[in-house]
């Protein structure tokens, strides 16, 4: 599949149309409204169209892929149609040859992986989003300074861990905080020192190696995986300066504490634009949709179903009828069937996406929804 054609099959004529009215699309008695900000973000447009540039200009070299390129299911088996195949890490890249193209995902890929790529001989193509790039930077500045990174995000998550790599090179050190609660474990330490082995273990999937609380919880920088949800990484951030403060107070805060400026804009973006559609808007319901293990998905899904019922969906086909739908739930690892999600009097319904998910997915559930209410749109002139 070439550029052109990849940017046509996920570019959507009804989504641009939506935009033009206003973001929503009244049928019948159903209005669909779109939040302003949704969808492919440019780091995962770019990783997309580069994946698809360099398989339509090498037609006769293999490619590979390190992982998945973005959380999305349907992108990565269109990528897989286009012959490009995905590497097993557990072979140690021992498939790999002189002149083989690796492609890096937006996430990006740990120090040690990319290493072993670079032994290899293989040409490599990074796709890694400028966002991303801004978090390695700072957490490879505090290294350098001789400050821990604590790091609002998930361990397990590909960005997270390729973030916690940079800081190795330079004998740093780092602690991943998933939540505010984890924060106030990591707070109250820094206040009173008590309970380093105790928070080792809580941790011990989530710290450096030879991490020393005593030691490396007296100088922290804050940083962020870029699919959190902003404002929880900011709380974050204000807890433990709070902390910082009390222990060695406001005039030495600077020797022991340093905030992140790295939020990404387009994760912030789609998040307050949720909170304004919610605002603005009377609806009965929200779809959310985006692949099932995307991050920025999920806290979208938070956001929205704080205020009214939410469901985060992969794709058209998880609308199995009026009567069930496979969708995920907030703090739900997988999806599952419900039945009964949508209300006989509902009429309002509200759309957004997450940062990997194509306007053509978009407005294939809205098409599958009408389907399952047998509807159609009439397209406009």
């Amino acid at each position: 599949m070439s550029n052109s054609l990849a940017r046509d099959y996920y570019e959507s004529s009804l989504v641009e149309r939506m935009r033009g009215e206003g973001f929503k699309l009244k049928i019948q008695s159903f209005t669909f409204y779109l939040a302003e900000e949704f969808g492919f973000c440019y780091g995962v447009d770019n990783a997309v169209t580069t994946a698809f540039r360099t398989r339509s200009e090498n037609p006769d070299k293999k490619i590979f892929l390190t992982n998945e390129i973005i959380h999305n299911p349907r992108v990565n088996q269109e990528l897989r149609e286009a012959g490009i195949q995905f590497l097993d890490a557990s072979k140690k890249y021992g498939e790999l040859k002189k002149g083989d193209i690796v492609i890096l995902p937006a996430f990006g890929i740990s120090v040690p992986e990319l290493r072993a790529l670079k032994k290899t001989g293989c040409i490599l193509v990074d796709t890694a989003c400028g966002s991303v790039v801004a978090v390695w930077k700072r957490v490879e500045k505090y290294a350098k300074d001789g400050f821990t990174s604590l790091i609002h995000g998930k361990f397990d998550h590909e960005e997270t861990r390729a973030t916690c790599s940079q800081v190795v090179p330079f004998e740093g050190h780092y602690i991943v905080i998933r939540d505010i609660k984890e924060a106030e474990v990591v707070a109250k330490f820094i206040e009173n020192g008590v309970g380093a082995q105790e928070l080792k273990e809580q941790f011990k999937k989530a710290i450096s190696s030879g991490f020393d609380p005593q030691k490396h919880l007296v100088k922290v920088g804050c940083a962020n995986q870029t699919t959190m949800l902003s404002s929880d990484s900011l709380k974050i951030a204000e807890r433990i300066e709070k902390a910082f403060i009390k222990k060695y107070g406001k005039e030495s805060l600077s020797g022991h504490f340093m905030k992140f400026d790295t939020i990404c804009s387009a994760t912030q973006d789609r998040q307050d634009a949720v909170e304004k559609l919610i605002q603005n808007q009377n609806m009965d319901l929200i779809l959310v949709i985006g692949g099932f293990n995307s991050s920025n998905t999920s806290h979208l899904l938070e956001i929205a179903a704080a205020k009214l019922p939410a469901f985060h969906i992969s794709e058209a086909g998880d609308l199995i009828s009026i009567n069930e739908i496979k969708c995920k739930q907030v703090d739900e690892k997988e999806p599952k069937i419900i039945k009964d999600w949508f209300p006989a009097s509902a009429k309002n319904i509200g759309i957004t996406a997450g940062a990997s998910t194509p306007n053509r997915v978009i407005e294939d559930v809205i098409r599958r929804f009408l389907e399952i209410k047998n509807l159609r749109i009439v397209d406009s002139n």
